[in-house]
């Protein structure tokens, strides 16, 4: 988990520092226009953590002939999946009714074959636990990407310069997935390994797919129906939410599948793994995505300038549903860990028909973009508790025991930032209120958990020790 943390602190502190000289070198309108394919290379950026990757995850002692299967059979797949896009293309820009969308597409769908290089051996190094690698590699993919990015969009590359970053980053972190990984492919394919895994391994393919599709709606309804300039507005708040809560979602991701697979022998022990892992989670997220909900306007403009303040506007309202989808992630992949592929599959496809819908239905009453958006972050917060339905039948885990790991930061994080508000709002100066806000609630918060001996923050204090005292 540490160099989870590494891996997306180090991830999110460059896309903040990139992202800032991205939106003030590009127009949101050419964000938007991106955001409309965006979908496609957030579902190719899936493929390397879902799929057979996770079967060969779930497998407790996978060989060579496995890894071989997933790879060669990825590689089919990443090729096939490019020529069918690439001749929907024109398909895609009708629909958005934009023209330039037709070669920008097809560019941005080179991350599907990009990423399927890397499947087996993302999983290799997953089921390893080799955190610090799978850090380095998406560390460097980041920086170089970024980078190039910003280098194309000051030399007038607009949406090429967007579209070029992901898939750089994949093609970049792809290879150093090589690098760091030992395993090498072979002819010798147990394919009889792709026909067992099949059932349980599509189930997550698409489930993944479809979570790529749910959080991509907004965008994919903007463009059509409002244009490329408020879907960069709505994509500039996404993006910013999504880096935020990421930050906490991705480092338990690096390992949480691992250990409980490990551990789902015992259901006892997996239990407690689980309610240690939210509790991890809650400590943490609630804090940092409602805290970022308060300085949202003065960290937009000060950051990206006044020209997207609609966008803080967005983003106060998606840092609520941020703060709650590390939990919602752990109680998935605790579901998925269990076999229960087909649970992840039908929940997601139910979230994703609900939330479509509901969007559907508020755009033809002609409820405005901020209702859609509270809308989905609604949606989001309900849907923490079917994910815990159907993983209080696998584990036992109560309801009064997710209130009872979840509620306590809540209500912290959420006292500490009224006492907060209220001790700044005087303070006129956009520097000062942002960093007066980010110090006292820090502080404050740090305060109340030692008050209370919360002992998940003396085991975070207690490791950092050790690593210290060890170098």
């Amino acid at each position: 988990m540490f160099w989870g943390a590494m891996n997306n602190g180090v991830q999110q502190l460059l896309g903040i520092v990139f992202g800032i000289v991205m939106a003030r070198l590009l127009d949101a309108e050419y964000f938007g226009l991106v955001a409309m394919v965006a979908v496609f290379q957030s579902v190719a950026n899936a493929l390397q953590n879902s799929g057979f990757s996770t079967a060969l995850i779930n497998e407790k002692e996978p060989n060579d002939s496995n890894y071989n299967a997933v790879f060669w059979f990825n590689i089919f797949m990443g090729g096939a999946i490019y020529a069918i896009l690439f001749f929907c293309a024109p398909l895609i820009a009708g629909y958005y009714h934009e023209p330039r969308l037709l070669w920008l597409s097809r560019y941005a769908f080179l991350s599907f074959v990009f990423s399927s290089w890397g499947v087996a051996q993302a999983a290799y190094l997953y089921k390893n636990l080799r955190a610090k690698q799978l850090a380095k590699a998406n560390i460097i993919g980041v920086t170089v990407a970024s980078g190039v990015a910003v280098l194309m969009a000051w030399q007038g590359f607009t949406y090429w310069a967007i579209a070029t970053q992901t898939n750089l980053f994949i093609l970049i972190s792809t290879l150093l997935r090589w690098h760091y990984s030992e395993w090498r492919p072979s002819l010798h394919a147990d394919f009889g390994f792709i026909r067992r895994a099949f059932p349980f391994s599509i189930k997550i393919l698409l489930s993944e797919m479809f979570t790529q599709v749910n959080a991509n709606v907004m965008n994919i309804l903007l463009g059509r129906y409002f244009g490329s300039r408020s879907t960069g507005y709505y994509n500039q708040a996404y993006q910013w939410n999504f880096k935020g809560y990421s930050l906490v979602q991705n480092m338990l991701k690096q390992v949480d599948q691992t250990v409980l697979v490990s551990v789902s022998d015992d259901r006892d022990r997996q239990l407690q793994v689980l309610r240690k892992m939210v509790r991890f989670a809650a400590f943490i997220s609630f804090p940092l995505m409602l805290g970022f909900g308060l300085v949202a306007r003065e960290f937009i403009v000060l950051t990206i300038g006044s020209q997207w303040l609609v966008s803080a506007g967005y983003l106060q309202l998606l840092c609520l549903a941020g703060a709650v989808l590390p939990v919602s992630t752990l109680l998935t992949d605790l579901i998925v860990s269990r076999g229960r592929s087909d649970i992840f599959l039908w929940s997601t496809v139910a979230f994703g028909i609900c939330q479509v819908a509901t969007l559907f239905a508020l755009h033809h009453l002609g409820y405005s973009i901020r209702s859609m958006v509270i809308a989905y972050v609604v949606l989001t917060l309900l849907w923490v508790f079917v994910w815990h339905f159907f993983t209080r039948r696998l584990t036992g885990y109560s309801l009064f025991m997710l209130l009872k790991d979840t509620v306590p930061f809540a209500l912290a994080a959420l006292t500490v930032l009224a006492a907060t508000w209220l001790l700044t709002r005087e303070v006129s100066c956009l520097w000062l209120l942002l960093l007066s806000r980010v110090l006292i609630a820090a502080l404050l918060y740090y305060a109340v958990m030692r008050i209370l001996r919360v002992q998940i923050l003396s085991e975070c204090i207690a490791f950092l020790r050790a690593r210290l005292k060890r170098k």
